[in-house]
């Protein structure tokens, strides 16, 4: 688009000037001829781009105002790396454009590398971490997962997956369903004990790195329930494990976690529920922003893994017979799409 285009040159300019401040301070000598490449781009605004010369690289984070705020990112990327989170460390910043220079954290996430023989290891990795930033005391100026939040994260199905990409309107009966289902919900994450949650901890945003993992997209951190990030871990939105690899990996995080004095809670069978109904949250929600991601941000290929959160819903609604309004609700869904 030409606005990137735009903003692309104004990023080269500015990354100049900061290699040129950094080369001097580190005493590395002149700068070299260097590449300036796409490294990734997410479901946001964000671009991020790979600057590469004599064996040193570095990533550039585009971020543009008003549609994203570089400040949560550098603020959170500080209070992890208290704890010993290998987070991006931040060479310059220009928050006020959209700008951050970091440390490159390397070239393959998990979702790149992981498969059945190396999971084990890779997520026994994501859990020292994910146990590490539980740790940290809730001191920091976050915001909570509270009802409006949980109720707005929620609001995304009906409105953009069931209205934009079904056409379809509640009637009186869905909309009672609906809302028995959400109150349901909201109330599980609102009773769970409170740690530092990430809110999008997945393989796909965790580095291979050294220390391992690198993690990113951190900045839309709050202080939640403690089975959010662990749950999302495991119910990626782009590659699904066995239910029965799954438990055991659960059950792994809740024993490392209890004897950590994190507050999981005391049974586990009841973190297994607690576990179900925020994964059935963030899949709802998950299904809305992909939809809105298509439909606002013209942008469909998030929707083909629309039917994997369906899958984790219906894998969950056959255990929890107090989800069965979501059943009903689902079933008259899909009734509705086939009609």
């Amino acid at each position: 688009m030409p606005d990137q285009d735009v903003r692309l040159q104004h990023l080269k300019v500015w990354l100049d000037e900061q290699l040129s401040a950094l080369y001097a301070d580190r005493q590395w000598g002149d700068v070299p001829p260097a590449t300036l490449t796409a490294a990734s781009s997410d479901a946001s605004f964000r671009r991020y781009f790979r600057w590469e010369g004599a064996g040193r690289s570095f990533i550039v984070m585009d971020a543009p105002p008003p549609q994203e705020n570089c400040k949560p990112f550098v603020d959170i990327a500080f209070l992890l790396a208290k704890s010993g989170i290998n987070v991006p460390k931040i060479y310059a910043q220009d928050l006020e454009r959209g700008f951050l220079l970091l440390n490159d954290l390397g070239n393959k996430t998990y979702l790149d590398v992981i498969g059945s023989d190396n999971a084990d290891a890779l997520f026994d990795d994501a859990l020292k971490a994910l146990l590490a930033f539980q740790q940290l005391p809730m001191v920091a100026p976050l915001p909570s997962y509270d009802v409006a939040l949980l109720t707005r994260e929620l609001e995304l199905f009906p409105e953009w997956y069931v209205k934009r990409e079904l056409g379809i309107e509640f009637d009186p009966a869905q909309q009672r369903q609906w809302q028995q289902v959400s109150e349901l919900l909201i109330d599980s994450a609102l009773a769970q004990p409170k740690v530092l949650v990430h809110r999008d901890y997945m393989p796909r945003n965790l580095m291979l790195s050294e220390p391992n993992p690198g993690v990113l997209d951190f900045q839309d951190a709050v202080y939640g329930p403690v089975t959010y990030d662990v749950t999302c871990l495991f119910k990626d939105a782009f590659l699904s494990w066995s239910p029965e690899r799954v438990r055991g990996w659960l059950l792994d995080y809740w024993q490392r976690a209890s004897a950590l004095n994190i507050p999981v809670q005391p049974d586990f069978e009841a973190f297994l529920r607690a576990s179900d109904l925020m994964g059935v949250q963030r899949h709802l929600k998950v299904i809305g922003i992909f939809a809105r991601i298509c439909h606002r941000d013209g942008k469909p290929r998030y929707l083909t893994d629309v039917p994997r959160f369906f899958a984790y819903i219906d894998e969950v609604i056959a255990r929890r017979p107090e989800l069965a309004p979501l059943q009903a609700l689902l079933a008259s869904l899909r009734a509705g799409v086939n009609a």
